[in-house]
């Protein structure tokens, strides 16, 4: 998973990017990219970073898991 922040907001990504390149490509307004990371790395990283997230950070995490979609807008940031 990445945490990709671009000018406007933090999107959590569960797409297999295999360079910076391509995280660049698919977001226009790119800003910097954090990962790739588990699961748990993400949630542990978003807990501290922004600890009133609400749905929490797990939550959030897990809902992407297992939807259908391969990103996701952070919600509380």
């Amino acid at each position: 998973m990445h945490l990709v922040i671009t000018e406007k907001e933090v999107i959590l990504t569960k797409q297999n990017y295999q360079s910076l390149r391509e995280i660049q490509n698919d977001f226009y307004d790119f800003v910097t990219s954090l990962g790739s990371w588990s699961p748990e790395e993400v949630i542990d990283y978003l807990e501290i970073e922004y600890p009133n997230l609400s749905p929490s950070a797990r939550a959030q995490v897990n809902d992407l898991i297992e939807s259908g979609h391969f990103e996701a807008q952070l919600t509380g940031v």
